[in-house]
């Protein structure tokens, strides 16, 4: 496994985003670094390689691009897997949900990775037991919880609710490894989803994403 146990931390920001920058996301994977991360997930070949630079961490990469007639954006083809090749980053993570693709098949994109770059893991970003499951069948290394609020028909779901069961539940039926991605904003949830048993924990926008922190803090304000 190329991913240790530990917190990795997403560093990530959209083009619409006042961060959106390699350099700034690249300081940012350092101060993640420097605060004890054992790794990084990061957006962009451009990206991944500026962080390489700062960090010596293992990161899972992803490109997010939109294409016509599909909800599928998180390295949804080959063109997105050949970049992250390009990049050199340790673990591919890709969009493994029953969502309508825009190419080639889940399985095309995983037997591609295998063939092309045996080297690089591969992680899964499910929303659903199902997800979970048939990316297990298809020997992914690690089952990833995010997607899990941001399909269609979870939209009204979140990582968090009943006491973590969709976890457990994803625990209990993959023989993967499991990464809780998702809703996990505070230290003490980090640590129940450990303490669940999860391979790692990745943590974004509570960690790197100051306007939607700032959102929350001006939200309780509004509360009282």
């Amino acid at each position: 496994m190329l991913l240790p146990q530990g917190l990795i931390v997403s560093c990530q920001a959209l083009e619409d985003e006042p961060l959106h920058s390699s350099y700034i996301m690249s300081k940012m994977a350092l101060a993640a670094y420097q605060g004890g991360a054992v790794g990084i997930r990061a957006n962009s070949k451009e990206d991944i390689i500026a962080i390489q630079k700062e960090v010596n961490l293992p990161i899972i990469g992803i490109v997010k691009r939109n294409y016509k007639g599909s909800n599928v954006f998180i390295t949804a083809t080959r063109r997105e897997v050949d970049e992250l090749i390009d990049s050199g980053c340790e673990v591919i993570a890709l969009d493994a949900t029953m969502q309508t693709r825009p190419n080639e098949s889940l399985e095309d994109l995983v037997h591609y990775i295998r063939t092309k770059a045996p080297n690089v893991e591969i992680m899964a970003d499910i929303s659903t037991l199902e997800e979970a499951v048939n990316a297990d069948v298809l020997a992914f290394d690690y089952i990833g919880t995010t997607l899990r609020g941001y399909t269609t028909y979870t939209k009204n779901h979140v990582l968090y609710e009943d006491n973590f069961q969709f976890l457990k539940e994803v625990l209990a039926h993959v023989n993967a490894k499991v990464i809780a991605e998702g809703n996990v904003i505070t230290p003490e949830m980090l640590k129940i989803v450990n303490q669940l048993g999860v391979h790692c924990t990745v943590v974004g926008s509570a960690i790197t994403r100051p306007k939607e922190i700032t959102q929350r803090f001006v939200k309780a304000l509004t509360n009282d």
